[in-house]
């Protein structure tokens, strides 16, 4: 009669896979997921940039870590946190196409929310490439300096969003300037253009991120060595 009640293999390997749905299902622990996925951050970093209290983000890290997701490590004081594999970012990635592909509403939202801001479509991937390639546009990397430290676009220049404006008479006004963010739901590529067009330049949102550009097989740029640009 115990060997009838015992469970499964498949059962209990269900049950383990169920932990990553289980740790994922919450739109503030995909939040933390997908800031990871620009580069490892301490819980207050993350707090301050989710705008949630240091308690509430730790709690969600914590349920991030049991399914071992996310690493981390304590250095002093600090706890700083990390994906526990690349594999993680490509899960984040599959799982957003899916929904994406399932769930109309995304759509909806996205374009009801563009066509407030009078966004523009974004530059498409293979366009970019060649006029980057050419020298017909500037590209740059509107994220905060440690991410772009932690992985960038090949090319691209850091112009943190809240330095730009001081930034706007080092930028070359020859050519078209391409903005990029944390993927296409980030908003700051899009501020980014807003200023740039407001100030008389051309410029276009590139809707990749670098987990993006990752996942196409492309090459990724680390450290700080394009620190400024220069005006043709």
């Amino acid at each position: 009669m115990a060997a009838k009640n015992r469970p499964t293999l498949k059962t209990v390997i269900y049950e383990q896979i169920a932990r990553i749905g289980k740790a994922s299902a919450s739109p503030s622990r995909l939040e933390l997921l997908d800031l990871l996925s620009q580069g490892a951050r301490t819980v207050e970093a993350l707090a301050r940039q989710t705008g949630r209290s240091l308690a509430t983000t730790s709690h969600h890290l914590q349920v991030l870590r049991r399914a071992r997701l996310v690493e981390a490590q304590k250095a002093g004081m600090y706890v700083t946190y990390r994906l526990a594999d690349p594999q993680v970012s490509d899960f984040l990635l599959d799982l957003r196409t899916l929904a994406e592909s399932r769930l109309a509403e995304i759509e909806q939202v996205t374009r009801k929310y563009l066509e407030e801001r009078g966004a523009m479509e974004a530059v498409r991937t293979d366009e970019l490439v060649r006029r980057v390639r050419a020298g017909e546009a500037t590209l740059i990397d509107v994220r905060p300096r440690e991410e772009y430290v932690a992985g960038h676009l090949p090319g691209a220049i850091s112009v943190p969003l809240g330095d730009l404006k001081k930034h706007l008479g080092d930028l070359p006004t020859a050519r078209d300037i391409v903005a990029y963010c944390r993927g296409p739901y980030c908003v700051m590529a899009l501020d980014a253009v807003d200023l740039l067009r407001r100030k008389g330049f051309r410029a276009h949102r590139l809707e990749l991120g670098v987990p993006e550009w990752r996942a196409q097989g492309w090459r990724v740029e680390t450290g700080s060595a394009r620190r400024t640009v220069s005006r043709p």
